[in-house]
């Protein structure tokens, strides 16, 4: 029955990686979206894992384990820019490594989307309705009637004669973020200020998606197709179990 465990490992796999692939392409035009991807690994047999033989040993029980999915990583890559005129709408543009920083229900996420909005109100917020976050810490406010607010290059917002600076953070590494939904991440470690002179922002230009739909497509064929020969290896085997205890019932 190895054979069955191998294959039924490999298609669990596959059909993972066909899901991961398959939320890339739902989001290929998701402003800030970075693009994920499924890591697997070879597996060592069941009595190497737990100990009961050491790997080669070339004996029965010295092989592989088939394959199995570690984890499900973040691209964190940035996406193209493209414009839009609205001037509302900010990408950071220092090579991916920055975030702005938002608040959801008390608590702090950090975004590449930029495309934000005032509300009646004068705060201003995501797509999804998160308050913008100042340097400060407190929610952008540019009360309604005043003088119109200006973007600046240095990622500050210009009302009259006060600048307001957004709040821009780095993680410490690229993969200390973890995503938490409607485009945001969540930090798992301590996030730092972005430097002065590393603080770029343009104006009526929104960063898009880092998918790349022709090798999205092109990896989801392959996961399928490799996907379907796990199953047909499925069935093979179990037609060749089937038949072997039919052959022994008969000669009983």
């Amino acid at each position: 029955m190895h054979g069955l465990y191998v294959s039924a490992a490999g298609a669990h796999v596959q059909s993972k990686r066909m899901e991961v692939i398959s939320n890339n392409l739902a989001n290929v035009d998701t402003v800030g979206f970075r693009r994920d991807f499924a890591v697997a690994k070879a597996r060592a047999a069941e009595a190497i894992e737990r100990g009961i033989v050491s790997p080669g040993s070339e004996g029965p029980n010295d092989v592989g384990g088939g394959v199995q999915l570690v984890e499900t990583l973040t691209d964190q890559h940035a996406g193209k820019y493209a414009d839009t005129g609205n001037p509302t709408d900010l990408a950071i543009v220092d090579g991916g490594q920055s975030f702005f920083v938002v608040e959801k229900d008390d608590k702090r996420f950090l975004t590449r989307a930029g495309n934000f909005n005032f509300d009646a109100d004068g705060f201003l917020r995501t797509l999804g309705g998160e308050y913008v976050l100042s340097q400060g810490g407190s929610p952008v406010r540019v009360p309604p009637g005043g003088p119109e607010p200006r973007f600046q290059a240095d990622g500050t917002i210009l009302v009259g004669d006060v600048r307001i600076p957004l709040a821009m953070e780095r993680p410490e590494q690229p993969g200390d973020l973890a995503k938490a939904g409607e485009n945001l991440f969540a930090p798992l470690g301590k996030t730092f200020a972005t430097p002065p002179a590393d603080r770029r922002v343009a104006t009526g230009r929104l960063e898009t998606s880092s998918v790349k739909p022709v090798e999205e497509m092109v990896a989801l064929m392959e996961a399928t197709r490799t996907y379907e020969a796990n199953i047909r290896m499925i069935q093979y085997q179990d037609q060749t179990v089937g038949s072997l205890i039919n052959r022994v019932l008969g000669q009983g």
